[in-house]
């Protein structure tokens, strides 16, 4: 059964590990890789990446990517959702603390940061404006 409006997002803003898919160019299939986004009902969908990575050039080069997330208790549900991309910014360590905050314990985030800032090279954040959703909750079949 499709889920309402108010139903999928609040599930997209639920801390899930999403499937970005992104257009990965003629005779190839879609790139399809997890990833750490940032929701907040009516809003933009927000992930980050790296400036140089194989996923920012690709995203760049389509202007929109999907996310797709799914859990299988305490029913099997699922939202997706695709869109343009409407910007491209820098990160910032705010950006990586915010980010890091919402998928590890308290504890860890300071470390993850200082990991992160230290080993993954310069980062973007890219927004995208939810413009299609697919979404269903199929019960505990």
């Amino acid at each position: 059964m499709a889920l309402t409006r108010e139903e999928r997002e609040t599930f997209l803003a639920e801390p899930h590990v999403a499937a970005l898919a992104v257009d990965a160019g003629a005779g190839r299939a879609p790139l399809t890789v997890p990833i750490w986004y940032q929701y907040a009902p009516g809003g933009e969908v927000w992930i980050m990446t790296g400036l140089d990575s194989r996923k920012n050039r690709l995203i760049s080069k389509a202007g929109r990517f999907s996310l797709m997330v799914d859990r299988l208790e305490p029913t099997i549900r699922y939202v997706s959702v695709e869109g343009p991309v409407v910007e491209t910014v820098s990160a910032t360590e705010e950006h990586l603390r915010e980010m890091s905050a919402r998928y590890l314990p308290a504890e860890k985030v300071d470390g993850y940061v200082a990991f992160a800032s230290a080993n993954h090279g310069e980062q973007v954040v890219v927004r995208m404006r939810p413009e299609r959703w697919v979404s269903s909750d199929l019960g505990s079949v």
